[in-house]
């Protein structure tokens, strides 16, 4: 409790998300890191620490989890941290992120994998930019989200690299070999 107005005949009681030691003039928040939703606490140690995977902010009633993209390894923390480029979380309140899929990659702070553009490739699992993918070669092509270039059928061509499919070849002309 406390009592914030001198000449008063009785206390109050303390705030969800703070605490009153004896002889308070007023509520004190618990400290980041940390929350109560009692109305009762004495001291900022009988504050709740955040559970892993959540945080909270200075004077919270309550934790809150992480967002997708971010996560708290440990306990006690006032803020979540993003997901390393190359990883992601697509699950709110995680402990710890997942490696970025192949033919993806994963920006910091990413909540889910994004594809390799049409044209270029990748079997890596930790990507975390569009430009880390790997343009398709000549005579080759590449869909979104590939994990490897395919070579061009016989009767088709590609003259240039980061190519999405292949060109037919015109009439008049042939090409017996792919790629």
């Amino acid at each position: 409790t406390y009592q914030g107005e001198a000449g008063a005949t009785g206390c109050r009681a303390c705030s969800p998300g703070d605490f009153c030691p004896e002889g308070a003039a007023a509520p004190l928040p618990c400290e980041a890191g940390t929350f109560s939703n009692a109305t009762n606490l004495a001291a900022a140690s009988e504050c709740t620490d955040a559970s892993p995977g959540h945080y909270a902010t200075t004077g919270s009633t309550q934790q809150t989890p992480c967002a997708k993209g971010y996560f708290a390894v440990a306990g006690g923390l006032s803020e979540c941290t993003p997901c390393p480029g190359g990883t992601y979380q697509g699950e709110a309140g995680a402990t710890g992120c997942r490696a970025c899929s192949p033919g993806d990659f994963c920006p910091e702070g990413a909540a889910a994998p994004l594809p390799c553009e049409a044209g270029t490739f990748s079997n890596a699992t930790n990507l975390a930019a569009a430009s880390e993918c790997t343009d398709a070669s000549p005579g080759h092509y590449a869909t979104t989200g590939s994990t490897q270039q395919t070579p061009c059928a016989k009767g088709y061509f590609a003259v240039a690299g980061g190519l999405s499919e292949c060109t037919p070849c015109p009439g008049g002309t042939y090409q017996g070999e792919a790629g």
